[in-house]
This record gives structure tokens, C-alpha cells and sequence, in this order.
């Protein structure tokens, strides 16, 4: 007897895609209040943002967990500061693939990087993987598993 499905109009691939849509509008908004508050990260305009809101998460998908293997061994020496570099690192990257997004120097890549994580980690706190906005209320946390 095959499952059933779920009782939502949206089929699941339709949930994923608002999911990732919903990540790069994340690391958009999050790039975006990073390029206002750090000195020497630029973005010229909302189109470039999202552009590199979509690279960067692409970056971080792909190429990030590469680095992170292949750096593994300075990492743990450092223990684990050297992952901040490698954010740093990525967000370069995407300055370096995106017109209109600048990052001039180490620094302030790395600062840069560090504002992104904190503001997406934050708006992602908020959302769930189908892109849904999740509030926790008291009943729902008498229900989740110990």
C-alpha cells in the first residue's frame, strides 16, 4: 500500500524551492545589513544583494565543505578559529563572482563574514526547512521529546 500524501497543496519539490528561495532572501538581507554596518564590504544596490545572496549560498553548499575538509588539520590546530577565516574566505569569493559587491581587504572579510553568519543564523532561528515562519509556544514545547 503506497504512503499517502501529504495533505498540503504543494507538492514537496514546491516546499524546497521556497525552503532555498527563502535562504537566499536570508543571505540577502543578511549581506546586506553587513555591507551597512562594515567598513569596507560595498553593495550597490538590492540586485547585486541578491545575486549574492544566491552565490553565497551556493558557495556554501559546494565549495565550503571541500575547504573545510581540506583545511581540517589547521583547524583543529586553531581550534576552530580558522573557520572564521574560511567564512571570510567564502564571502570573498562571492565578491569576487558578483558585480556590484566589493570587499576590500582581509579584515573586512572576515567581519563581514561573521555579521552574515550572526544575522542569518538569527532569521533561520525563525524558519524551518519548508520555508515556514515556526513559533514555539508553551504547548508545542510540552510536546517535543526529551
Amino acid at each position: 500500500m503506497p504512503a499517502p500524501e501529504p495533505s498540503s497543496s504543494l507538492p514537496l519539490c514546491d516546499y524546497e524551492r521556497v525552503g532555498f528561495l527563502l535562504r537566499v532572501l536570508i543571505n540577502t538581507v543578511a549581506i546586506y545589513f553587513a555591507a551597512t554596518v562594515v567598513p569596507g564590504l560595498t553593495i550597490s544596490g538590492v540586485l547585486p544583494a541578491l545575486g549574492a545572496g544566491l552565490v553565497l549560498g551556493l558557495i556554501n553548499a559546494i565549495v565550503r565543505p571541500i575547504l573545510v575538509v581540506l583545511t581540517l588539520p589547521v583547524t583543529l590546530l586553531t581550534l576552530g578559529l580558522f573557520l572564521f577565516v574560511l567564512n571570510g574566505l567564502c564571502l570573498w569569493l562571492t565578491a569576487q563572482l558578483v558585480r556590484g559587491f566589493v570587499v576590500s581587504g582581509f579584515w573586512a572579510a572576515v567581519f563581514g563574514a561573521l555579521i552574515v553568519s550572526v544575522v542569518s543564523w538569527l532569521l533561520t532561528a525563525f524558519v524551518s526547512d519548508r520555508g515556514h515562519v515556526q513559533v514555539i509556544t508553551r504547548s508545542d514545547a510540552r510536546r517535543l521529546p526529551r
